[in-house]
């Protein structure tokens, strides 16, 4: 837990940082812009953010009465895991596919995809589920939707710089703010990509085997990773959005193919199911 508020701490750093330094092309009173921008976003992230990505992907809560399989399977791996009752939402994406999001194990939702509870048998579900309470428990969630809210503003303002700053060239014939501007447009995004990367690929793996322990076995999860590895590649998300990519249990962009593929934010689908497997065979299962 420490470490991952240590990482939040610096993430956040990094991204204020980033922030004032974009601002500050435009002079003291954009660094200063820069600096409130951030701070507003850092606030905004860490009460809000949550909301937005479920939002941005239509989550649509669910109760015991409207859909008992999924909100009894929850509650019940929620007891083993030892944590408060999330919040349950239902994704209306076919790709098969799940990720958990809140501030906090007490402000806490897991959301899975219609693609998903129509594909997994209950034991498959029960493994899928086990791993998003997993990143609960370990408190990923925090920094994965930071992560993800910075990310996306990053892109955004990276697209839009360049033009900024042209205009600001004509007024004021600043040729070398310009150049600073055009180079960071271009490493904005990767940088959003590698910091999306350096907190997504341990993570993975602390939370399949929480999700072995919690569902009781590991060949759950392992199927089920199977599963979601062939479909997902078949099965294109409408929802696109490369900032929220690494949340999901297997990356949402990977059947795209090209640049998707270039950053990759999971560790692979293989080697996640050869240390699920080892586990299972250590367990004797």
């Amino acid at each position: 837990m420490f470490e991952n508020s240590l990482k939040t701490g610096l993430l956040m750093t990094g991204l204020v940082a980033l922030f004032i330094a974009i601002g500050g092309l435009f002079g003291q009173e954009g660094a200063l812009m820069g600096l409130i921008l951030a701070g507003g976003m850092s606030f905004f992230s860490y009460w809000f953010s949550d909301k937005m990505v479920l939002s941005a992907y239509k989550g649509r809560e669910v109760t015991e009465n409207n859909d008992p399989r999924l909100y009894r399977m929850v509650r019940n791996l929620a007891q083993n895991a030892g944590l408060p009752m999330p919040k349950v939402y239902i994704i209306p994406e076919q790709q098969p596919n799940a990720f958990a999001t809140g501030r906090n194990p007490q402000h806490a939702a897991v959301a899975c995809t219609e693609g998903l509870l129509q594909i997994m048998n209950d034991q498959e579900l029960a493994g899928v589920i086990a791993h998003e309470l997993g990143h609960i428990k370990h408190r990923d969630i925090l920094i994965s939707t930071i992560a993800a809210t910075f990310a996306g503003a990053i892109s955004n303002i990276a697209r839009f710089l360049p033009y900024s700053v042209g205009r600001s060239r004509r007024r004021n014939d600043n040729g070398g703010t310009a150049a600073l501007a055009m180079l960071l447009s271009i490493l904005a995004p990767i940088g959003a990509l590698i910091i999306q990367m350096s907190i997504s690929r341990k993570r993975e793996f602390m939370a399949d085997r929480a999700g072995a322990e919690f569902s009781g076995n590991p060949l759950y999860l392992r199927n089920a990773l199977e599963k979601l590895e062939t479909y997902s590649r078949g099965i294109h998300m409408r929802n696109q959005n490369p900032a929220y990519s690494h949340m999901f249990i297997v990356n949402p962009l990977a059947g795209l193919g090209g640049l998707a593929n270039l950053f990759r934010t999971h560790p692979s689908t293989e080697e996640r199911i050869r240390e699920l497997e080892k586990l299972a065979k250590n367990k004797g299962y």
